[in-house]
């Protein structure tokens, strides 16, 4: 029997990626049209780790940092935040086994300074970490934002 692959394991598995390609036909009614690259699962994490403590950054400025990198008009919204996710519970797994330092994933919020609810703890860890690093978290409905998170945006991303 096939042993279950760790957090570490998926996020380290490029299978072939990243991918820049010509986005035509019906792709393009969902995309857009232009060129995007789809991203390496390790390229995620290691824009996620240059986030320092106290700032945010969203998935879209991922995307277009990804995008920038590999000189494509954006990056694949789907597989981008996949990948943040699979970063968030590497980050996790190598944090229960002892480490130190982890990717900071708390600090990658979803467009608009929302928590995401499917990275580990969801969103009271999260809010706890993002709360201690001297952010405002607050609930609007159902959802957990970040108030005034335009201000603590990372914007230098490479």
């Amino acid at each position: 029997m096939k042993s279950k692959k760790t957090w570490a394991e998926k996020l380290a598995n490029s299978k072939g990626l990243p991918k820049v390609a010509q986005v035509c036909g019906s792709m393009s009614r969902r995309w857009g049209e232009g060129i995007m690259v789809i991203p390496a699962p390790i390229e995620v994490d290691a824009l996620m780790k240059q986030v320092p403590k106290g700032r945010v950054v969203t998935v879209n400025d991922l995307r277009s940092a990804l995008a920038t990198k590999h000189k494509a008009n954006f990056a694949c919204p789907l597989t981008t935040g996949i990948f943040a996710w699979i970063a968030a519970h590497a980050a996790a797994e190598a944090e229960a086994d002892g480490a130190k330092r982890i990717t900071p994933y708390w600090r990658t919020l979803k467009n608009g300074g929302e928590l995401n609810p499917k990275y580990p703890g969801g969103v009271e860890k999260a809010a706890k970490r993002l709360r201690a690093e001297g952010h405002n978290v607050v609930q609007k409905g159902k959802r957990f934002v970040v108030t005034g998170y335009e201000k603590a945006l990372f914007t230098r991303l490479s």
